[in-house]
């Protein structure tokens, strides 16, 4: 059997949580294969490096027969040479007192470095998937740092939110998450969101024939979503890890995998002539459909009533302000 070329895969934040139960299901091969050898290469800020050093030990401890390399650091322009994904989960947490418009000022410095790093040292068909919130225009920011890297290969992942907006439809309609499809998040990874019910399908049904309950479906399943990030700081104290981690490795087989036919998924990506008349220059979640490793298409033709309408608008102003905030990191 012949062995494939090692892929070099980049986590930022690598001593966080997020990283934590990320990293392990890397290196056991739940991203991109059960025969896929990998090198890690985890950055830090300097004042994490002797905890990633903890993290880099219980990786080896392990004993993972993909895991061939281990690189750890501070310096994206080290760590990202020749990496073919950047997963970018580290970035600043909003502290008591803290202004959204401060949030976004100094995370999208970080996202600045890293952006430049991977113009500059990362392989050009690198794929960045982006964690660290808020996670629309960090992606935005990072994609703006240079040319060489094509747009379409950066994403914001909305995917966590997708898996919390099947989980409640499945459990209200009382069906195995499995029968739940189609089911889109638009716009912001934020609380202005917009959990598509219209278009998801339940048994392969209409999600709203199998729950009849309107007043449920618009007000409180989206409110669920829009909430649960919050709702779960308010539970365990600390914010979304471990399905966050899940996600993300969904998010990347999402794109280097066909769609199964006759269904979607939701990714942040960039916006430049979509069909649904957002404005060309966001990172905003769409549907999408992957038909090719690597190759995806924004879904077309979907119906959008004055409900979902009235909505885009509020996400999509959203977006436009966080772009106002860091329009001056935006070199291109």
């Amino acid at each position: 059997m012949s062995i494939k070329p090692l892929q070099r895969v980049a986590v930022t934040g690598g001593a966080g949580q997020i990283a934590y139960s990320l990293l392990p299901r890397i290196a056991n091969g739940d991203l991109l294969g059960k025969d896929q050898p990998i090198a890690l290469h985890i950055l830090e800020i300097p004042e994490a490096i002797q905890a990633l050093e903890g993290v880099k030990m219980e990786l080896e401890d392990g004993a993972f027969p993909l895991l061939k390399e281990i690189h750890i650091g501070s310096d994206p322009f080290k760590l990202f040479e020749g990496i073919h994904y950047a997963l970018l989960v580290g970035a600043k947490p909003r502290g008591a007192g803290m202004e959204r418009k401060d949030l976004l000022l100094d995370n999208g410095k970080i996202f600045v470095g890293q952006g430049k790093a991977l113009n500059t040292v990362a392989e050009a068909s690198v794929k960045v998937f982006v964690v660290g919130n808020p996670c629309n225009t960090n992606c935005l920011i990072a994609m703006n740092q240079g040319t060489r890297i094509p747009r379409k290969n950066f994403f914001a992942m909305t995917r966590l939110d997708q898996n919390r907006a099947t989980y409640q439809l499945a459990k209200k309609a009382d069906v195995h998450v499995s029968m739940v499809s189609n089911v889109t998040i638009w716009g912001n990874h934020s609380a202005t969101q917009v959990p598509d019910f219209y278009h998801a399908r339940i048994k392969g049904q209409p999600a709203s024939s199998v729950i009849p309950d309107l007043n449920w479906l618009e007000k409180e399943f989206i409110g669920l979503i829009q909430g649960r990030g919050t709702a779960v700081i308010n539970a365990r104290g600390k914010s979304s890890a471990a399905s966050a981690a899940h996600a993300l490795i969904e998010a990347v087989k999402d794109i280097n995998n066909p769609t199964a036919a006759n269904d979607w998924f939701s990714a942040g990506v960039y916006s430049e002539n979509n069909p649904y008349k957002i404005d060309n220059d966001l990172v905003f979640s769409f549907p999408c459909r992957a038909r090719a490793e690597g190759q995806y298409q924004i879904v077309s033709n979907l119906e959008i009533n004055e409900f979902l309408q009235s909505r885009f608008e509020l996400t999509e102003k959203e977006l436009k302000e966080e772009r106002d905030v860091i329009k001056n990191l935006l070199l291109n």
